[in-house]
């Protein structure tokens, strides 16, 4: 502590040079998590990117939306009861939403309508886009919500009561145009539309969303075949790779960056330390003239490298952490710094000790094996 307030100037710059390092890779991985979380949550707003349907021995007839078959044939189902079991699979961490569905054919306005039943709140998670809907998002049994194309053509407003094969349901919402088969349906509630079908405990379809930070979607649409073996479960890969390739090289670049400090930083601690070393071989030959130990001066050097290790480590997490909360702003458009990470923080204060102890070893082996009669001679 003496030699640290004597030298104030020599250890502030010390203390600078691990605050410098250990705030940049702090920054850097503070917004790579940031950009992670934002990249994911954007990803995932493109909906489901495994699908699982019954197999069927008969070959598609539609092309574009357009069915040229004028043939039905018998659909199959899964059973309801048996949807838990995908969250058993070996990569069940990596699952996000799993929305199951049951569709059919139902009469509105003596017009024959696709009926779509959905459990509202997973449906809602998994497609964002139904947020800009006009009106409210259905939450009871007994309201629906319809797709653009068919309240415009059934000529339903929000607030009024559709009859749907004979039951009365309240219109909460019309869906904004999206492209797909939605903008044709009727959407109800799991329960109520399965009421309506005669198919209770039935399903017809499952979207599923997975978190895939590096996980092998492959495999995993390979387990809840597993588990449904009449099913055919396709992967939406390249939405998946994407959001991969996406983490992966941001986590590079954070990587390679933060290696490149930590070097110069090391080197920075070094060549102060080994200055430090140089300015004390008064101080280092007295104590060894007097009876101390090699193993007792190393022990001075490293324990300073270990004070200023510790004041570094706390004061670059606190800087990275500021830092990156003002750049995440600049760098992701509406996007959010995803908080502090204490975990981060312990990993921090760990690396500017082990770096700055590191860096001492060979200041501190150098003094220790000073030799007592040359720093006597300096007096």
């Amino acid at each position: 502590m003496g030699n640290i307030k004597r030298r104030k100037g020599k250890m502030l710059f010390l203390v600078m040079g691990l605050v410098i390092g250990i705030s940049t890779v702090v920054t850097l991985l503070s917004i790579t998590e940031s950009m992670t979380l934002n990249i994911e949550e954007r990803l995932n707003q493109f909906g489901a990117n495994i699908v699982m349907v019954p197999k069927s021995e008969n070959l598609s007839l539609n092309y574009g939306g357009i069915d040229v078959g004028g043939i039905n044939y018998q659909v199959q189902e899964f059973e309801q009861e048996k949807l838990a079991d995908i969250r058993t699979i070996k990569n069940s961490k990596n699952l996000s939403i799993i929305a199951p569905k049951i569709l059919g054919s139902v009469t509105v306005k003596d017009k024959i309508v696709l009926l779509i039943g959905v459990v509202f709140e997973e449906e809602l998670a998994l497609k964002t886009w139904w947020h800009k809907a006009a009106g409210t998002f259905a939450k009871k049994e007994d309201e629906i919500m319809l797709g653009s194309r068919a309240a415009d053509l059934l000529g339903f407003n929000v607030g009024d009561t559709v009859l749907v094969s004979g039951k009365s349901f309240k219109l909460s919402a019309i869906l904004r145009p999206t492209g797909t088969s939605e903008d044709d349906a009727v959407i109800a509630s799991l329960g109520a539309a399965q009421t309506l079908l005669g198919k209770q405990g039935k399903l017809s379809m499952v979207e599923i969303s997975a978190f895939c930070q590096g996980c092998p979607i492959s495999e995993m649409t390979l387990q809840i075949a597993e588990k449904f073996p009449n099913a055919k479960v396709t992967a939406m890969k390249q939405a998946v790779m994407s959001k991969m390739q996406s983490i992966d090289m941001f986590k590079s670049f954070s990587l390679g960056v933060s290696i490149i400090v930590i070097l110069i930083g090391s080197l920075l601690v070094m060549v102060t330390m080994m200055g430090s070393v140089n300015e004390r071989t008064r101080e280092i030959g007295i104590f060894r003239a007097i009876g101390f130990r090699r193993g007792h001066i190393m022990q001075i050097i490293l324990l300073e490298a270990l004070l200023l290790g510790i004041i570094g480590g706390i004061l670059g997490f606190g800087l990275g952490n500021l830092i990156a909360c003002s750049i995440i702003p600049i760098v992701i458009k509406d996007g959010g710094f995803a908080g502090i990470n204490l975990s981060l923080g312990i990993i921090s204060i760990l690396m500017a000790v082990a770096l700055s102890l590191l860096a001492s070893l060979y200041p501190a082996f150098k003094a220790s094996n000073m030799d007592p009669s040359q720093a006597l001679r300096a007096l």
